[in-house]
């Protein structure tokens, strides 16, 4: 029910009742046997979000099945330790009378903070994107990012669970919790129901995302580097319509280095003079450091002059993807994806200025990252743009997924998010959420579209995750008082 509650299919409904069948499982279960249910399900579940990866380490990654099956799985594994410790240190807490209600939202939460920076940090499908396009109730990630949407779903597991217990055993029904739970919706909708009503202030932007269609096995091919500027050329000037545009071309749109290609570097900027607009660009780049050079993963900003103004290297690097970790360690260890040799990250959040504010570029997968998101904001950003191939997905849920957390980057910090991707889906967020537009994948696109750029300024921009601290200090006591002494086995929750 967890994987089914992300896209695709993205039955939401389903994140509200799919932990009950674990707590059913565990209910009167030892500390180590909740453990062994958790790591069960979470294996179930992650395994069902993830099976794209499979199409990336066979199809892009040339592994064989069976090394790309055992990847696959020791990821899922992985994440599967997640769910198993938190229901370990819940089952521990049942046995001090600290009962799920408490226990298993506030760890939940920890673990997905803890999740989202440990080994570099992989935050995907946190159980709050899971309702994205419920938007009344996700308007609270602008004070408590996407945690507080995990929160309350995860609260609402416990609750589900013990009326689902109450009326198979004849317990007494809980309409405390119950009432808690319908407050804090009420209380979460009505919230949000203000928040969207509000206006939005910016300034009107006029933006372009031209999505190539660039098949992943030609995008490095040096015999396809004309016909692919050729494409971006000509479906750029087929869908500007008025001067001062922005237009967005995805990440290594120019799979080349914009630096050292002057006949094709002129080309691109001859084009934005010709059409009086902003055009960004992904194209990898390099910087001389003490005699070495470290290569980057950039986005060039061309001023409507034809002069490069600016460029935004990538943050947060994909491992294995565009660097391989502990190198020295593992030269045995090949990246998975086609380009050029081992990344360096970018050493600041730089937005980049156009006529009607500064933009924060979030390249690939850096939107799925909130801290990527507010570190451009709160350097000036009034809207995000996330350009990313996600052709190496396949025709998989992973676009689909990848999407869906970019919509909670625009809501947190509101400001609007525009994206361009290579094989799609391009789309058009504004600061409350609503996906204005979007493409197909698969197919050459362009969309165009008025954004009002954002103020910025929101608790979430300002103080970052306070909230999931603060289930994380909450945690830790927590998990201390439930090892102060001997616990003992318990027949039934609390």
């Amino acid at each position: 029910m967890l994987a089914l509650s992300f896209p695709e299919p993205g039955i939401s409904a389903l994140a509200w009742i799919a932990f009950v069948p674990l707590f059913l499982a565990a209910a009167g279960a030892s500390p180590a046997a909740g453990f062994r249910l958790g790591f069960t399900a979470g294996c179930a579940a992650y395994a069902g979000i993830l099976y794209w990866l499979n199409i990336v380490m066979t199809t892009y990654g040339k592994l064989p099945a069976a090394a790309s099956a055992a990847l696959y799985l020791a990821l899922a594994g992985y994440l599967a330790l997640y769910p198993g410790v938190v229901i370990w240190l819940a089952r521990r807490c049942e046995s001090k009378r600290i009962g799920l209600l408490i226990s298993f939202p506030l760890f939940w939460v920890a673990g997905e903070l803890i999740r989202s920076y440990l080994l570099t940090g992989f935050p995907w499908a946190n159980l709050g994107y899971s309702q994205y396009r419920t938007l009344p109730l996700i308007q609270i990630s602008d004070l408590t990012g996407v945690y507080g949407v995990s929160f309350l779903v995860a609260f609402a597991n416990v609750v589900f669970y013990r009326i689902w217990v109450s009326m198979r055993h004849r317990e007494r029904y809980p309409a405390t919790a119950l009432l808690l739970l319908l407050l804090l919706i009420a209380a979460t909708m009505g919230y949000g129901v203000i928040a969207l009503s509000r206006p939005e202030k910016g300034p009107l932007q006029q933006v372009l995302m031209v999505q190539g269609n660039i098949r992943q096995e030609h995008k490095w091919d040096p015999a396809f580097q004309a016909s692919t500027v050729a494409t971006y050329e000509r479906l750029t000037r087929k869908g500007v319509e008025s001067p001062g545009t922005l237009v967005v071309w995805p990440e290594s749109a120019l799979p080349f280095f914009l630096q050292s290609e002057p006949a094709y570097a002129a080309r691109v900027k001859a084009l934005a003079a010709d059409l009086k607009s902003y055009l960004l660009t992904g194209s990898p780049a390099y910087d001389k450091e003490g005699g070495e050079l470290r290569y980057l993963n950039s986005a060039f900003l061309i001023s409507p002059g034809g002069a490069v103004t600016g460029r935004s290297d990538k943050l947060h690097l994909v491992p294995f993807g565009e660097y391989v970790p502990l190198s020295s360690l593992l030269p045995f260890v090949n990246k998975l994806v086609q380009g050029i040799g081992d990344f360096s990250p970018g050493k600041a959040a730089v937005p980049l200025d156009t006529a009607n504010g500064k933009i924060g570029v979030l390249v690939c997968f850096e939107g799925i990252f909130p801290e990527v998101s507010r570190a451009y904001v709160r350097s000036g950003a009034t809207m995000l743009v996330n350009i990313t191939n996600d052709a190496w997905f396949g025709r998989s849920s992973a676009p689909y997924q990848h999407l869906s957390m970019t919509v909670f980057r625009a809501v947190e910090n509101r400001v609007p998010l525009v994206r361009a991707a290579n094989t799609g889906i391009s789309s058009v967020i504004d600061g409350k959420g609503h996906i204005r537009g979007m493409t197909q994948i698969f197919e050459e696109a362009t969309l165009s579209a008025q954004v009002r750029m954002g103020t910025g300024g929101t608790f979430y921009s300002r103080y970052g995750d306070i909230f999931a601290l603060l289930c994380l200090a909450a945690s830790i006591a927590l998990g201390a008082e439930s090892f102060k002494k001997k616990t003992f086995r318990v027949k039934r929750h609390l």
